[in-house]
């Protein structure tokens, strides 16, 4: 099993956390697929998300994978007027991490991040390990303290 940068990170901190593989099907990304193969509850499934507000800034995004971001909500909370997602492209040069395999832990950079409310509803949640097929499963609080991120209301329900 690769220990990726998002598994060292927590391991350093001293977060417990799990892990879960699937297999990879490069025709489906969603992370409501993901939660389908690894047999769990999509509403505990995290996907990361990362816009960019107005003046340039980059923000990350943890909301369930079967959720929509309010892109309203999000500008509201990271205090802008408005956020737009960053093109695929961006992905991999801002964060290190690839789509379908993008970690709120281990980013290039510590940008801004924000946690759907829900999350704080679960013992335990899944988030990306750094690499498509491979969660993490870690408690939602050791999420936001080690990320410095806040809980807050990011979807359109």
């Amino acid at each position: 099993m690769t220990v990726t940068n998002a598994m060292r990170l927590l391991k350093q901190a001293g977060i417990p956390f799990d892990t879960s593989e699937y297999e990879v099907d490069e025709s489906d990304l969603s992370g409501v697929h993901a939660a389908q193969l690894l047999g769990v509850d999509p509403d505990c499934v995290f996907k990361t998300l990362v816009g960019r507000g107005a003046g340039n800034s980059l923000y990350v995004f943890v909301i369930p994978v079967a959720e929509e971001l309010d892109l309203k909500k999000c500008a509201s909370a990271a205090g802008e007027k408005r956020i737009e997602m960053i093109h695929v492209k961006e992905l991999l040069p801002l964060t290190g991490y690839i789509r379908g395999g993008c970690s709120p832990i281990g980013m290039k950079k510590k940008y801004p991040t924000f946690i759907d409310e829900i999350a704080a509803l679960f013992d335990r949640i899944y988030v990306s390990a750094g690499l498509r097929g491979r969660q993490l499963i870690l408690n939602p609080e050791d999420l936001r303290a080690f990320t410095g991120a806040r809980f807050v209301d990011l979807t359109r329900r």
